[in-house]
């Protein structure tokens, strides 16, 4: 066996970021976390984005770039409360998708390589059934 080779032998397949983006599975909000004061590249899958940013129709006093703000600044919040080492935090915030009262809601922010050929550090956020 040639000691490069992964004991697991080759890799059948990989979805790699770039093709997430790509097809819209995932989006960028690395400039809105920059302002925020995250220094990580930072994604949000399409799913909670599409649950907590985008703006459901005839919900009145809201708009994306508010609703976005509030979860990256809460992201922010939940890496300052973080202990120790770890690659996944809870995000909760509250959000309102209706004319009533906003509700808790509960996302995972999970910290890992920027794509499979880029190790630099990374921050997806997703729903909590999301992988």
């Amino acid at each position: 066996m040639n000691t490069n080779e992964s004991p697991f032998g080759p890799v059948i397949y990989s979805y790699t970021r770039k093709q997430a983006l790509a097809d819209g599975f995932q989006v960028d909000v690395t400039k809105t976390a920059q302002e925020a004061g995250i220094r990580f590249s930072v994604f949000i899958t399409r799913t909670a984005f599409d649950a907590y940013v985008t703006v459901p129709p005839n919900v009145s006093g809201q708009d994306e770039a508010g609703r976005l703000w509030d979860i990256v600044w809460m992201l922010r919040f939940a890496i300052l409360r973080a202990h120790g080492h770890t690659d996944r935090l809870p995000v909760a915030l509250y959000v309102r998708n209706d004319n009533r009262a906003p509700r808790l809601v509960k996302l995972i922010a999970s910290c890992g390589p920027l794509d499979m050929d880029d190790p630099q550090p990374a921050i997806t956020i997703m729903m909590p059934d999301e992988d």
